[in-house]
């Protein structure tokens, strides 16, 4: 059964290099971030075609050029963020449940949506990334190398 394991960073260097880590370990595709929309997004979001779910390029240090499917939206009640991965498509029909309703959908139990959703109200970045039960604790121990605080595995949903 796979799992998802999450973490928020508040510092986009190192949400880089997880992310930079995670894919070199070939995981890219499991990946999903939730940051917020702030003045040099659209250097974070560098050269796109949503309609196709990928991305060429790289800003900001390479997040938005590591993972597909990365977008701006505005989610009622958290404002403008960026998402990639496959919680991108999840969030882009959203009307209501905003980011927490994401997050749920990926396996996380309500109150902890909610939790993150706040973090990213205040500043963090969101990471997820699905694996299997083997790659679990390699998964989040990469997250916690690179500064992610608040670590938790949760069942996919």
């Amino acid at each position: 059964m796979s799992k998802v394991v999450v973490g928020v960073f508040y510092d986009r260097h190192q949400a880089e290099g997880a992310l930079e880590s995670l894919k070199g370990l070939g995981f890219e595709k499991d990946i999903s971030l939730v940051a917020p929309d702030e003045e040099d997004s659209d250097a974070l979001l560098g050269d796109q075609d949503l309609s196709e779910g990928t991305m060429a390029g790289g800003a900001l240090g390479g997040i938005a050029g590591l993972l597909a499917g990365v977008g701006a939206l505005l989610i009622p009640g958290v404002g403008p963020i960026i998402a990639a991965g496959p919680i991108a498509a999840t969030l882009t029909g959203v009307i209501t449940g905003g980011i927490a309703g994401g997050l749920i959908d990926l396996g996380l139990p309500e109150e902890r949506g909610e939790y993150f959703e706040e973090q990213v109200r205040q500043g963090g970045i969101v990471l997820s990334m699905k694996a299997s039960a083997e790659q679990v604790e390699e998964t989040a121990s990469i997250l916690r190398q690179h500064g992610a605080s608040d670590v938790e595995v949760h069942e996919a949903g």
